[in-house]
């Protein structure tokens, strides 16, 4: 198996790669924007860059299936499935600010295996596989040593989006424990999580494509990504990323 995920890891990491060099074609460009249905927005180049991972997937490996943002699931049932977003932080990308980035996760029976999160206008790429580590531009990756709240670091989002999912209390319970909150945004809060950068990455609301290549990424690097229960997934609503050490005191604290 181990050299199977290996394989995978190869063209996670090359893929996501050459995804990147697509967006940076895009990128501080004034790309158009539309906005979905649910206010999110979307960008000519965020389906180009869809399109071109899919392309490279059917054609590498015809038999898995496929979930993304924007053109959704290819097909059920199958034992491999691609998780992939993108571009993470489409809001960071349209206004020329650097912290989006490309996610790649791959499922195999139901759990996350390989995972790679991009950051092309950063140079930074962080991938994982079972068994194999975590690695962040070629060295080993690591999620934070610190032992208590008090000396913590807490990265988020939108602030505003805990309130208006019904998770304001939990926020303000979590910033009174830490040490600094600070808003690093979108995939590249959890990538500064999982090298030891931030301590604690929290979001009220996630979709798979947000979580892809997460679950492995953390557990390679030493910690834990997943729901506000201690269960790790990427079909959670809403996401904690930290170190083995913090989480059950997080968790204490989310819970209330």
């Amino acid at each position: 198996m181990s050299k199977q995920l290996r394989t995978f890891l190869e063209f996670a990491t090359e893929t996501a790669y050459l995804a990147g060099r697509l967006t940076l074609g895009h990128f501080q460009t004034d790309v158009p924007t539309e906005y979905k249905g649910d206010d999110t927005p979307v960008t000519v180049a965020d389906k180009a860059c869809e399109a071109f991972i899919r392309g490279r997937i059917e054609a590498a490996f015809p038999t898995h299936a496929i979930l993304g943002e924007e053109y959704g699931d290819s097909q059920t049932g199958a034992s491999h499935r691609w998780v992939i977003d993108p571009i993470d932080g489409t809001k960071s990308f349209m206004r020329g600010v650097p912290l989006y980035g490309v996610l790649l996760g791959l499922e195999i029976e139901g759990q996350i295996e390989v995972g790679v999160a991009h950051f092309p206008a950063m140079g930074e790429m962080v991938a994982a596989a079972t068994g194999l580590g975590c690695w962040w531009n070629g060295r080993p990756a690591y999620v934070s040593q610190t032992k208590n709240l008090s000396r913590a670091y807490v990265g988020f989002t939108d602030p505003a989006v805990f309130a208006r999912y019904g998770r304001a209390a939990a926020w303000e319970r979590l910033q009174k424990a830490v040490y600094y909150r600070v808003g690093w945004s979108d995939s590249y809060g959890q990538i500064l999580a999982a090298t030891g950068r931030l301590d604690i990455m929290l979001e009220p609301i996630m979709a798979p494509w947000d979580c892809g290549p997460f679950p492995v990424i953390f557990r390679e690097a030493g910690g834990y990504f997943g729901d506000w229960q201690g269960n790790s997934t990427i079909y959670a609503d809403a996401t904690v990323s930290t170190s083995q050490t913090l989480l059950p005191q997080v968790l204490e604290i989310l819970n209330g």
